[in-house]
């Protein structure tokens, strides 16, 4: 039998889910159950529709700990992850703990090797160096991609790997607007070859508003930094009107996704549609003129404030910052539903990893989930900040 971690086994097994969640739905109503009771899969109890979720994500290893703000997770051919921290401007090589079959746990860390650091990274709020993104030809080129913060702007660099030796960095796309706070950050390849930047507004709303400008937007670009093909503007831009995006994944229908920090009332989950305006600072949430595009999960920023993302087995997993904790959420067809949230603590407690930043599938199959504890906003423990291993 798998081991559950204390709070995935107290929190085993039904979210209350307001009823109408989905396109558009609010979910700022989900409660969390500390105890299972029989219900058969979407019966009402008490004018709430219960699901009942289907296994219950277990930590299975420390990754690492005593991390500095760890931001950025990607993977290489070889299973090891390139992991990045804020402050320090360091890119670090971990390699994964071997763990047992069924989920046994395990009590040894990876081993965790600093290759380099980004020399530009201008630390400061919630700027520094964030997002990683390994090249899909990383085999043949070497190259690995961050995103980071400078003293005169955001942008995307590169560096070759050889070993544990991080190389010269280049320039990529230079030029994002940066700010201490909304620099965005996240970066990925996507199915199609090409590498998603997504950005923050840095606290200009405008910024969101204006075409011209690569801030509160998610960029589509080839890896030598040119706007990609079939892009809607004839620019890097590929959607536009965000906030603060910090979060991309793909579905298993090659579906974009994105979660974003809304402001006082909700954040949102995003289905990221090229040349749609989603509305920043006109509308946060649902609502609003129909020019704009609708989100189809929102929360309120203490459930949520949400980071990372990533796919996994028919759910996106997404890690919350303010609501510590860690949301998994149905996906199908292009719907989301039955939203679920593990590791958060009960009746307002703090949850029981602290702030969560970032959620990245492994190759094995299963989710790294790193801590946020010593990002100025949180508390750290001993361990802090740690990688955590989960089995979905």
């Amino acid at each position: 039998m798998r081991r559950r971690s204390r709070a995935a086994a107290g929190l085993a097994v039904l979210a209350l889910v307001a009823a109408g969640c989905g396109q558009g739905g609010n979910v700022s109503e989900v409660e969390v159950m500390g105890t299972a009771t029989a219900a058969p899969t979407g019966s009402v109890i008490d004018g709430k529709v219960i699901f009942t979720i289907d296994g219950v994500p277990d930590v299975v290893a420390t990754v690492a700990s005593g991390l500095a703000t760890p931001w950025g997770i990607d993977f290489l051919p070889d299973g090891r992850a390139v992991v990045t921290e804020r402050d320090s401007g360091r890119v670090l090589v971990i390699t994964p703990p071997q763990v047992g079959g069924n989920g046994a746990t395990t009590k040894e860390e990876g081993k965790v090797v600093e290759v380099g650091t980004i020399p530009e990274t201008a630390p400061g709020g919630e700027a520094g160096l964030l997002g990683v993104a390994v090249s899909p030809a990383f085999a043949s080129d070497g190259l690995v991609y961050f995103y980071v913060c400078t003293d005169d702007d955001n942008r995307v660099v590169r560096a070759k790997l050889t070993g544990d030796r991080l190389g010269a960095v280049e320039p990529v796309l230079t030029g994002i607007p940066n700010g201490r706070i909304h620099d965005g950050g996240r970066i990925a390849f996507g199915p199609d070859g090409y590498l998603y930047v997504a950005t923050g507004e840095t606290g200009d709303d405008q910024l969101a508003r204006d075409k011209a400008s690569y801030a509160g937007k998610i960029l589509r670009i080839s890896a030598d930094g040119v706007p990609a093909p079939g892009n809607p503007f004839g620019d890097a831009v590929w959607s536009w009107g965000h906030r603060n995006v910090q979060g991309l994944a793909w579905d298993d229908k090659g579906l974009l996704w994105a979660s974003e920090f809304g402001q006082d009332k909700a954040d949102e989950l995003n289905r990221i549609v090229p040349g749609e305006d989603y509305g920043w600072p006109v509308v946060e949430g649902t609502g609003g003129p129909a020019k704009y595009t609708q989100p189809l999960l929102t929360w309120s920023p203490d459930e949520a404030s949400p980071s990372g993302l990533a796919y996994a087995g028919g759910y996106l997993w997404m890690a919350a910052l303010n609501g510590e904790r860690l949301w998994r959420i149905k996906v199908a067809d292009g719907q989301v539903s039955d939203p679920a949230a593990y590791f958060a603590g009960e009746k307002g407690a703090p949850g029981e990893y602290g702030r969560l930043r970032t959620v990245a599938r492994a190759p094995d199959g299963r989710l790294w989930l790193s801590t946020s504890n010593k990002d100025g906003r949180g508390t750290p423990g001993d361990q802090d900040d740690r990688i955590l291993l989960i089995e979905p």
